[in-house]
């Protein structure tokens, strides 16, 4: 038996079986002789109830898990190449394939608001971190994964910079005190007027910058609020995780008290017993003395 044997046993039970599970473990590895493993099984913290629903998805559903996964790791290499078409194909799939799977785990646990978002924000950080993707494979979570950076957008090709035709040079011939007048701008006719459809193109060119510039505004805000809802989440994980860590600590604590309570009992009982022996006992070392002063007095009768 090894600890990571152990381990895929006790991660595949629930919540409510897995404390009594752990101390049963690490009882069975004591009485084997080999305390280094029993503390380590100690050590397993009890999932959380979105956790355990990951962990029992990986094993009850190993295709799906490995299709999300597969996805994923496709979406990465599309983020690195830079590739709009691919990353739109595969992130359609992601949709797919997380809300297929999410619906099996809800089929097959009960799960509260808070836990369902936990699950969808686990299987979105398998999608985007290859660690978390081998964690959640494993199927040994203890608590919910979440992925606090930004995924990589591809990079916008820049438009060409529009041509412009250069100033012509003051010829030398030009009388002195006369100036020659600058030759028309492009798209401008010899009147100083641009043509239509250069004033058209301008106003494209002028349409698209406000664009992207809006869009940038839009980028920024959705980050920034994003930034926001991620914080919070962080914030309520936490608080989720230490009222978890608390918990598990109350049944330890109450899994500890009764196991001495139990023994203290039993040593009770054992003194009591121990006492009325030393009581019996006590009994016949008198009987014991007076039939030694018995037996003397009697054999000396008889030597008279």
């Amino acid at each position: 038996m090894d600890l990571d044997e152990v381990a895929d046993r006790l991660y595949g039970l629930s919540p409510p079986e897995f404390t009594a599970a752990r101390t049963a473990e690490a009882r069975a590895a004591r009485d084997a002789g080999d305390a280094g493993l029993a503390r380590e099984i100690a050590k397993l913290r009890k999932p959380t109830v979105s956790a355990a629903a990951v962990n029992r998805a990986a094993r009850a559903h190993p295709g799906e898990v490995a299709e999300l996964l597969e996805v994923g790791e496709r979406l990465r290499a599309a983020w690195q190449e830079q590739d709009p078409g691919a990353l739109a194909e595969l992130t359609r799939r992601r949709g797919e394939v997380t809300g297929r799977l999410g619906r099996l785990v809800r089929q097959e646990s009960e799960l509260s608001a808070a836990a369902t978002a936990e699950v969808e924000q686990t299987l979105d950080a398998a999608v985007v971190d290859a660690g978390a993707a081998e964690q959640v494979r494993r199927g040994r979570l203890a608590r919910p994964l979440a992925y606090s950076g930004f995924a990589p957008a591809p990079t916008p090709r820049e438009r060409p910079a529009r041509k412009t035709r250069p100033e012509p040079e003051p010829e030398g011939g030009e009388r002195a005190g006369r100036k020659k007048k600058p030759a028309p701008g492009p798209g401008e006719r010899a009147g100083g007027k641009r043509k239509p459809e250069d004033e058209a193109a301008a106003a494209r060119a002028r349409e698209e910058d406000e664009a992207a510039a809006a869009r940038a505004r839009e980028e920024e805000e959705a980050a920034a609020a994003r930034a926001r809802e991620e914080e919070a989440a962080r914030k309520a994980r936490e608080r989720a995780e230490a009222q978890a860590a608390h918990r598990e600590w109350q049944e330890a604590l109450e899994t500890a008290q009764r196991d001495f309570d139990e023994r203290a009992a039993k040593v009770e009982r054992l003194e009591r017993k121990l006492a009325k022996a030393r009581r019996r006992l006590d009994d016949s070392g008198n009987r014991l003395e007076v039939a030694r002063r018995e037996e003397r007095q009697a054999r000396r009768r008889l030597d008279q």
